[in-house]
């Protein structure tokens, strides 16, 4: 079997797990009211990767299909680095999977964009800025649970050649992300402009939601369909209500 097919498969197994798990939660089905996310939108779906190390068969299942993705696509790879938070168990979990090195990135309270890191970083001192080794001629995949943007990816990668040059290593390479989930909202295209390779296990729109079909209310998948089309189209509050009242109605 291709590893096109052998993806796709691993990625039906997947996202139905983390659906059944309610690590993808949805207005349907667990809150009627929707979310507000970070950015101030509303969303009638929201995804939460970060209980995936209190499920363990399914932790393990998503660590040795990211690493063996990472084995497929990008095989000159010789080390992950698992953004923090989120990232940081993937990482080690790959490592163990895949026997490949591992480390982390520290996280930086209040670092939301390249120049507020940039700014942080000249006050930050002689601190390291990635935990574990990093060695001359390292090809290295920073690693993460999701994308919806591309910010807190490219301030991973810029962290992890900061950390490389005040180590004053040589032949070290650190442009290529690899995520479980994409959420198809503009993370490839930022990915593409920066020059940075990138891997995702499940791109959420195009192969996720199919592949929930057969497991979710037929209401439920045509308005999560709808909002990863249109987001723009559910920030009206008569949108939400009639979403709301759908939801508690069944």
């Amino acid at each position: 079997m291709s590893w096109k097919d052998q993806k796709e498969q691993v990625a039906r197994e997947i996202v139905t797990l983390l659906y059944e798990n309610r690590m993808i939660r949805t207005f349907f089905r667990d809150r009627p009211s929707g979310w507000t996310l970070v950015s101030g939108m509303y969303s009638p779906l929201y995804i939460q990767l970060r209980p995936l190390v209190s499920h363990p068969s399914v932790f393990e299942r998503v660590c040795r299909a990211m690493a063996h993705m990472v084995e497929q696509e990008a095989p000159e790879i010789t080390k992950v680095i698992g953004i923090a938070m989120a990232g940081v168990p993937i990482a080690a979990g790959m490592s163990i999977c895949g026997h490949i090195a591992a480390g982390f990135t520290r996280k930086l309270e209040g670092v939301k964009t390249l120049e507020a890191f940039r700014e942080r970083v000249t006050s930050y001192g002689e601190h390291a800025l990635v935990e574990g080794e990093l060695t001359a001629g390292d090809r290295i995949a920073v690693v993460d649970d999701l994308v919806t943007r591309f910010d807190s990816k490219r301030i991973a990668l810029e962290q992890v050649l900061h950390e490389v040059k005040r180590m004053h290593l040589t032949d070290v390479e650190c442009r290529t992300v690899a995520v479980v989930l994409d959420r198809q909202q503009g993370g490839l295209e930022a990915a593409r402009e920066a020059g940075v390779k990138f891997l995702s296990l499940i791109p959420f729109r195009s192969l996720g939601l199919p592949l929930l079909k057969p497991v979710m209310n037929e209401r439920e998948w045509e308005v999560i369909s709808h909002y990863l089309r249109d987001p723009e189209y559910f920030q009206a509050a008569d949108v939400q209500r009639d979403l709301a009242e759908t939801a508690r109605s069944g």
